[in-house]
């Protein structure tokens, strides 16, 4: 293999230095070849003992756009016929390796690489393990291999499990990924591993290990069980081994799952009592499943008011309370009308078969007893209120603060304030960006919501039409949230400003912890230190003015964090000089840009880069600081300023000379004769150009011989003459000698 790489390495150089020096179409005449091309040059696959493949070459002919199959009579050879040989573009593989097939014609060559390799005859697949399995083997026994024979060598066995593409037949018997088996039920399924064109399959069987689940309290054997509200119970898991070799207690392996887990709780076989009702309980373990029902009861009846948490009325208002009972049945019976209700107050409100009616300022105690059960709930009798208002209608927080609410109070008719505080209820209006939670406001993420408070609206409060209350109006808090900054990012160079004239302020992102930037510009509060510059207002906004000059320091600051700009304060300039103002270079070689500004007292400044160079075209030519590159062939120019004083730069890229040649080194030409001579400039580009006509000629003796501008030569009279054509940088010399 290391002697076919050598020789293609070597053959391939030859080839390249043959095109080269010899290009196809150097002196070609209409119909000559100038070169030859495959059909298709891509490298290509064989297999040995198959058909062979057919190439095509076709060539290209001097004057013609059309191409000329020469496949049977081109030259064919092959690099090496152990591996691959070739007969009028017939490839027939013999041996694994590589060649490469060279056609060739009328000087012309063409080549394209062959690799040869024997066929795949056989994909076999060697489970570690027998075809039958249960259902908890071990991974290492569910294993399998897929061996592929053929490939380099014709008996060659390699492999490919992990390349190989598996399939099971059944995936809920298992299922099966680069040769690992995963069990999932019992039954029968086949695995199949393909890869190159070859099959290869594998029947397997899946058992389960067990017959069945039994769940067993303390008693044995449980098929339902009758528990109160509160039991903890401990249940076991049996499983009887298939054919009755022993069974094994499964408590700790198995998977437990309860169908109602507000009723009953299971946890590896324990069982806690939630709350009155019916739950199955489940056990699985491989394959196998066991069940349980439970029933809860509640050991007695409960009495529930509606509405259950305390309330608030208005003078004048009344609230319709409803008692139920529940049995332990479960069954809810409205007993209102039968229950015993009482106040604590009467001079708050009274209560008749559950209808509470406001009497006068101040809170009571409503009870209802039903058969040895009570059940009691508060009432609070406010005035009546004309309006409510927030002590704070907005607040800033950062992601991840909180804040008290704000207190809310309400007017009375006499224009005195209740604190109403703990009586209204706080909603958001966007719980992603603010939540309530415990009386505060919790910032969550940036942005801003309305938080929204009013007294609870209930259907069991009945509040006469047309009386004066604050029921349903409501009091809005704003809340903005913004991200904690990380760092504000301003200009990267100092600010310059022109004594007595005005700039405007930096851009200025702002980098918050979440990563997000934002320009934050209009957002800063500046200031500036010292006297030599000031920060002034206008219609346009904000702007910075040079008074004297000398150097200020402009800091900016917006929320938490703050950013500081140098600022320079300079005279302005009334003059700008570039040199050069135009410039020529050859590809990838590079000129500096000096620029030099003048201030009006005649002293001068060194600008460099501080004019902000851009190119028109950076593809033809490109700029930093001020050194310039040429890139490509072709023209653009240099634009930039400073102080508003425009300068620019011609740029003119051309490729670089590399060689000068003529045709004709020496000539013999009889008096009265002439030649034109062909002049031939290479560039390093590769591109050559006839430049006969621009090249400048002279003739040593003009008696002998003389040569026009476009390079033709006229013999005068019999001597010997030196004639010579300079170009650019580069000079050809040409020989003549007039004889009769």
């Amino acid at each position: 293999m290391i002697r076919q790489k050598r020789v293609m390495r070597t053959l391939a150089l030859l080839l390249m230095i043959a095109a080269i020096a010899f290009p196809a179409n150097a002196f070609a005449a209409t119909g000559d070849v100038t070169s030859i091309s495959f059909d298709d040059a891509t490298k290509k696959e064989l297999v040995i003992g198959q058909s062979a493949k057919q190439l095509k070459v076709y060539a290209t002919l001097e004057g013609s756009t059309s191409k000329k199959d020469i496949t049977a009579t081109a030259a064919w050879t092959s690099s090496d016929e152990d591996v691959a040989q070739v007969v009028k573009g017939l490839v027939t593989p013999k041996d694994t390796g590589t060649a490469m097939i060279t056609a060739t014609y009328e000087g012309a060559v063409a080549t394209v690489e062959i690799a040869a390799s024997y066929p795949y005859t056989k994909l076999a697949l060697e489970p570690v393990k027998s075809g039958t399995y249960q259902l908890g083997d071990s991974e290492n026994d569910l294993k399998i291999k897929a061996k592929l024979t053929g490939g380099e060598e014709k008996d060659k066995v390699t492999d490919v499990t992990s390349l190989a593409t598996w399939t099971s037949s059944n995936s809920s018997v298992l299922t099966v990924e680069a040769g690992q088996i995963t069990l999932v039920g019992k039954g029968t399924a086949t695995i199949t591993a393909k890869y190159q064109g070859q099959t290869g399959t594998f029947k397997a069987t899946v058992a389960l290990p067990y017959s069945s689940l039994e769940i067993r309290d303390d008693k044995g054997k449980a098929t339902d069980l009758e528990l109160i509200v509160g039991d903890e119970i401990k249940l076991k898991s049996i499983a009887p081994a298939a054919g009755g070799s022993g069974e094994h207690d499964v408590t700790a392996d198995a998977t437990w799952t309860t169908s109602n887990e507000s009723v009953v709780a299971v946890e590896k076989g324990a069982l806690t009592v939630k709350a009155a009702g019916k739950a199955t309980i489940t056990v699985q373990y491989l394959g196998v499943t066991g069940t349980l029902d439970v029933y809860v009861r509640s050991p007695y009846e409960a009495l529930l008011l509606v509405p259950s948490e305390a309330t608030t009325i208005f003078l004048g208002e009344t609230l319709d309370l409803k008692a139920e009972v529940r049995d332990r049945a479960n069954s809810s019976l409205d007993v209102s009308a039968s229950s015993k209700w009482t106040s604590s107050s009467l001079l708050a409100a009274t209560v008749d078969g559950g209808k509470v009616t406001a009497k006068a300022v101040g809170s009571t105690t409503i009870k209802a007893d039903y058969g040895g059960i009570s059940k009691e709930i508060k009432v609070t009798v406010y005035p009546t209120l004309k309006s409510l208002e927030a002590a704070k209608t907005e607040t800033e927080l950062y992601k991840g603060e909180s804040e008290t609410l704000p207190k809310v109070n309400a007017l009375k008719l006499d224009d005195s304030k209740l604190d109403l505080s703990n009586d209204v209820k706080w909603t958001s209006g966007d719980e992603e960006i603010a939540y309530i939670e415990n009386g505060k406001v919790i910032a969550k993420s940036a942005g801003t919501v309305t938080l929204t408070a009013s007294l609870p609206d209930s259907t069991s409060v009945n509040t006469p039409s047309g009386d004066v209350s604050v029921r349903g109006k409501q009091v809005e808090f704003k809340v903005t949230i913004n991200e904690k900054i990380l760092v504000l990012i301003g200009p990267d160079e100092a600010l310059n400003l022109i004594v007595g004239d005005s700039s405007e302020l930096p851009t200025v992102n702002a980098v918050w912890e979440d990563g997000q930037e934002k320009d934050v510009s209009s957002l800063i509060t500046w200031t500036v230190s010292g006297t030599n510059a000031v920060i002034k207002t206008t219609d346009k906004g904000q702007e910075i003015k040079g008074l004297l000059k000398g150097s200020a320091t402009l800091k900016g600051t917006y929320l938490n964090k703050s950013i500081t700009v140098p600022v320079k304060i300079e005279q302005k300039i009334t003059k700008i000089v570039v040199e050069p103002t135009s410039i020529e270079l050859n590809i990838k070689s590079s000129k500096s840009i000096k620029v030099t500004g003048f201030f009006a007292d005649g002293s001068k400044i060194s600008l460099g880069s501080k004019v902000g160079w851009e190119s028109s075209n950076p593809e033809v030519a490109s700029i930093k600081t001020t050194s310039v590159k040429g890139v490509s062939e072709g023209k653009a120019t240099l634009s930039g300023s400073y102080q508003d004083i425009a300068v620019s730069v011609d740029v003119t890229v051309v490729p670089k000379l590399t060689k000068l040649t003529v045709d004709e080194k020496s000539l013999k030409l009889a008096p009265g004769a002439g030649k034109t001579v062909i002049v031939t400039a290479a560039y390093d580009t590769g591109a050559t150009a006839s430049v006969a006509a621009q090249t400048t000629w002279t003739s040593s003796k003009p008696s002998v011989a003389t040569i026009s501008a476009a390079g033709q030569i006229s013999a005068v009279a019999e001597g010997k003459t030196t004639i010579k054509g300079k170009f650019g940088n580069k000079t050809v010399t040409i020989s003549v000698t007039v004889k009769k």
